[in-house]
């Protein structure tokens, strides 16, 4: 990791909130993701599983959190288990984290080695009933990968098999939706970084370049400015491409009369940002352009001021679909008398708005918590408004993340160009 040292307080209260959730007599274990095989003797680069990192700090595999609050013994009721370094690793691969740096990075004070643990649980269940795990419950996710955590739950499941094992994701996901003021300020500072990338594509951006040349200057500025990187896939689509939500092939050529969409967000400190913006290749909106970007731009203001605590985004998205109504019929998409003659199961915005208008924003850019979940301060969740028309080869999204608060909400985007004027006199004084 590349950022600079997060203070220990943040992950140690993080595990108190966890410890206060935990029913009595129970241990919790949270292991951290794997390195996933890409090609010969080569990994993917190497990401920590969210809970691990919200709990501890570590961002280095082979690590495995054990929370045991109810054990007499204070030594064993945070253990972390590491990797145990030796030299020809290191030779090799470079140094592995030793006990005293995991201690100040993360504040626990029971350092052990992974291939210690069978020894430690099994001190551990005398005084447990219940094991809780980790898994990743993403509705959106349906991997095939055996992952470590449920390596995990068929490990606890052979040993010990007269042990409760129960869910530990619902009670994360209520831990990781409220931000504490050091995860905002983190999440604040990716914002930054993503809106400096924003400012050097709209000085780069030039008819007849690449799609994967865009993604390229967005990779040197997160880069350069301390980011690890994208916080997911950058979509960089021109034309008609704007009109496939995921289209992340990044190949085509932007061609002059054409618009930009740019969906794209730094990670900092394992925190996402999450911005879209949509511009003109050539530095200027046609009529026709400027109307579907200003109804948009409308769009977008009148739903960033719907998010407000004690809503949801499910309530949110209802008045979105009927804002986009009004918008539409003033674009020629369809009449009102369409709209009283549509059928019910399918209305007709969604032809052109088929997406929902916000998600959670965290450690993952599709952060833990249900749309359905009562907004309170300390949540981020996006405004993202979009309309495509393939007839006529456009896709707009605008894009910025919220902070919700005891009063108005806080626009962590505020700063990063969005009027269509202050767009076109950026590019044109490149």
């Amino acid at each position: 990791m590349i950022y600079p040292h997060i203070s220990k307080h943040l992950f140690e209260q993080n595990r108190i909130k966890l410890n206060n959730k935990l029913p009595k007599q129970s241990i919790a274990i949270i292991t951290s993701n794997d390195e996933m095989p890409r090609n010969g003797d080569q990994f993917f680069p190497f990401r920590q599983n969210s809970d691990l990192f919200y709990l501890t700090g570590i961002y280095q595999e082979k690590t495995m959190l054990v929370v045991c609050p109810d054990h007499p013994n204070a030594r064993f009721r945070e253990i972390l288990f590491m990797v145990k370094p030796n030299k020809e690793m290191e030779t090799w691969h470079g140094l592995k984290m030793q006990k005293a740096e995991a201690i100040n990075i993360s504040g626990i004070k029971t350092i052990l080695w992974e291939d210690e643990f069978e020894k430690i649980i099994a001190e551990l269940v005398s005084f447990n009933n219940t094991f809780f795990i980790s898994t990743c419950e993403n509705s959106k996710v349906a991997s095939k990968i055996e992952t470590s955590d449920l390596r995990m739950v068929e490990y606890l499941s052979r040993r010990f098999p007269l042990h409760r094992k129960e869910r530990l994701a619902p009670i994360m996901t209520e831990l990781r939706l409220k931000k504490e003021p050091e995860e905002i300020n983190i999440i604040r500072h990716a914002c930054q970084i993503t809106g400096k990338a924003f400012e050097r594509t709209l000085k780069f951006l030039k008819p007849g370049m690449y799609e994967y040349e865009v993604e390229a200057e967005l990779t040197h500025e997160f880069l350069k400015n301390g980011a690890s990187g994208h916080a997911y896939y950058p979509i960089v689509a021109s034309g008609e491409n704007a009109c496939f939500l995921h289209y992340v092939t990044n190949k085509n050529q932007c061609k002059d009369g054409e618009m930009l969409l740019l969906d794209f967000g730094a990670e900092y400190a394992n925190y996402a940002a999450d911005c879209s913006r949509t511009i003109p290749v050539n530095g200027r909106f046609n009529k026709r352009q400027r109307e579907i970007y200003d109804a948009t731009l409308n769009v977008f203001r009148k739903s960033r001021q719907l998010m407000v605590k004690g809503t949801s985004i499910t309530l949110i998205q209802k008045q979105v679909c009927k804002l986009w109504e009004e918008e539409h019929v003033k674009l020629g998409l369809y009449s009102m008398e369409d709209i009283r003659n549509q059928d019910p199961e399918e209305p007709l915005y969604q032809k052109y708005y088929m997406h929902s208008i916000s998600h959670f924003l965290g450690l993952d850019v599709h952060d833990v918590g249900n749309k359905n979940s009562i907004l309170e301060p300390g949540m981020i969740i996006t405004c993202e408004p979009g309309i495509y028309i393939r007839e006529e080869g456009v896709g707009i999204r605008l894009e910025n993340d919220i902070l919700i608060t005891q009063a108005e909400p806080i626009d962590l985007m505020q700063n990063i160009p969005l009027e269509a004027e202050e767009i076109e006199n950026l590019m044109k004084s490149s």
